[in-house]
């Protein structure tokens, strides 16, 4: 009797460990495969967020530069451009190059420089346009920092001496502190337009250097009013201020001495 009942404790602990076994796998697993799960949605939300920064950039780059090719330079701060479908006249932002087509100026000192810098440079290229605040001015024309095989025409000019930083007016001075640094290393190397002594002006533009050498030219015939005169029988007379025919005389010549006057051929005037 004691034997059977050995027998049958020995049966039902046996029983009870398999049962155990049986349902660890069931109770354990699940809860770690919500953990992969929860896991593996985490890592897969990440890369969703990061690719929107890149794009974001993108299009903040393509809102502030037009693409744009170049069909015509005029001279050196102005170009003709085929952009958006559509012909396009660019005024270079914050810069001034001597004049060569202006219709009431003469070619200016360093103005063909500028002029065939820019065509050479230019010509026929794809370039880039980078606005500023205001995109026109008075006259249409689109006021850009012009990009060309990616550098800025701009600071080019300023670099070689053949532009001075110019029309600065606001809100147009995006990159007008950049400029004048550019500005200070080609007047401190005296090349271009720096070469001249009292050519570029900040405020005035470019002096008109053929009016400032004949100035004293302007003088000297102030002080020298003694009028030489040549009468219809080919006779040389000079006259004096206080002279008779003074006012009615014509010059041929004027004289700042008598003595001048008489080396020249002349004789006095009788009245």
């Amino acid at each position: 009797m004691k034997k059977w009942i050995a027998l049958m404790l020995g049966a039902m602990l046996s029983a009870g460990c398999s049962d155990e076994a049986a349902e660890q796998p069931e109770t354990g697993q699940p809860a770690v495969m919500q953990d992969e799960k929860e896991e593996v949605t985490e890592d897969a939300a990440a890369p969703a967020v990061q690719e929107e920064k890149p794009q974001d950039k993108q299009e903040s780059s393509s809102e502030s530069f037009i693409e744009a090719e170049v069909i015509k330079v005029i001279d050196g701060d102005t170009v003709k451009v085929m952009a958006e479908g559509r012909e396009e006249t660019l005024r270079l932002l914050l810069v001034d190059t001597p004049e060569t087509v202006h219709p009431n100026k003469p070619v200016q000192p360093f103005g063909p420089e500028a002029s065939r810098f820019a065509k050479d440079t230019l010509s026929g290229k794809k370039v880039e346009l980078e606005l500023d605040v205001g995109e026109r001015d008075k006259y249409g024309r689109l006021l850009v920092y012009l990009h060309v095989d990616g550098k800025m025409f701009n600071e080019m000019l300023i670099e070689k001496g053949l532009a001075r930083v110019g029309y600065v007016y606001a809100p147009n001075t995006k990159h007008v502190d950049r400029f004048y640094e550019l500005q200070k290393q080609a007047q401190q190397s005296e090349i271009g337009i720096w070469s001249i002594e009292n050519y570029a002006a900040e405020d005035e533009g470019f002096r008109d250097l053929q009016e400032k050498e004949e100035a004293p030219a302007e003088s000297k015939d102030e002080s020298c009013a003694i009028k030489g005169n040549i009468s219809s029988s080919g006779e040389k007379i000079y006259h004096l201020p206080d002279g008779q025919y003074y006012d009615v005389t014509e010059e041929e010549e004027l004289f700042c001495s008598e003595k001048e006057a008489v080396q020249a051929g002349y004789r006095a005037s009788k009245r």
